[in-house]
């Protein structure tokens, strides 16, 4: 399978509503979901050449949780790792919103 800018598929409300009540079943202690502004992410996507964003799991020993680190990745699926990397994003628990996919 090749990544390109077309990479990922729509799904329903449900079938995202079953992916994350399963996770959370399976890591009830875990952090659920991520948030991260569009601001960061335009920061990643207007770089030259970038037709993608890869996001990889992590885990911060210094706050015991797990973490998102997200890179842009270029036409030859290359993380642009000499560009804008994020990372620090909100998590839920704590800050997680009423109603949504989690309902």
């Amino acid at each position: 399978m090749s990544a390109d800018q077309n990479s990922g598929s729509i799904i329903s409300k449900a079938e995202a509503q079953t992916y994350i009540n399963a996770f959370k079943a399976k890591y009830p202690q875990e952090v659920t979901a991520f948030f991260v502004g569009s601001v960061n992410v335009e920061l990643i996507l207007n770089q030259a050449e970038c037709i993608g964003i890869r996001i990889y799991n992590g885990y911060n020993d210094k706050e015991s949780k797990m973490n998102q680190v997200l890179v842009g990745v270029n036409a030859q699926q290359q993380d642009m790792d000499k560009g804008i990397i994020i990372e620090r994003l909100y998590t839920c628990p704590p800050y997680c919103p009423p109603g949504g996919l989690m309902d």
